[in-house]
């Protein structure tokens, strides 16, 4: 695959890079050699070769939900704020 100028300077465009004309020259040998070194996969035959979705093995451990007692009860947490109001904390606007 040849890469041609038009096709550098219009990809520095999409990414806003602003490129100077010894910069395009560079970028264009090193996209051919990334281009090269990728196309090497084509290669290989992986015909036999399952795919793999995951590289460890990992599964979903599922818990029943439980509700436990809590030793904290409303006031008590209440009590710990610097400011309530109805029974609900009051914090400052974020906004």
């Amino acid at each position: 695959m040849n890469i041609k100028r038009e096709d550098i300077i219009h990809l520095a465009s999409l990414s806003n890079f602003r490129l100077n004309e010894s910069e395009i020259d560079s970028l264009g040998h090193d996209l051919q050699d990334i281009i090269k070194y990728i196309s090497q996969l084509d290669e290989l035959k992986a015909d036999d070769v399952e795919p793999t979705y995951q590289v460890f093995e990992m599964e979903n451990v599922w818990r029943d939900d439980e509700i436990l007692p809590q030793e904290a009860d409303r006031e008590a947490l209440l009590d710990l704020t610097k400011e309530a109001k109805d029974n609900q904390i009051k914090v400052p606007k974020v906004l």
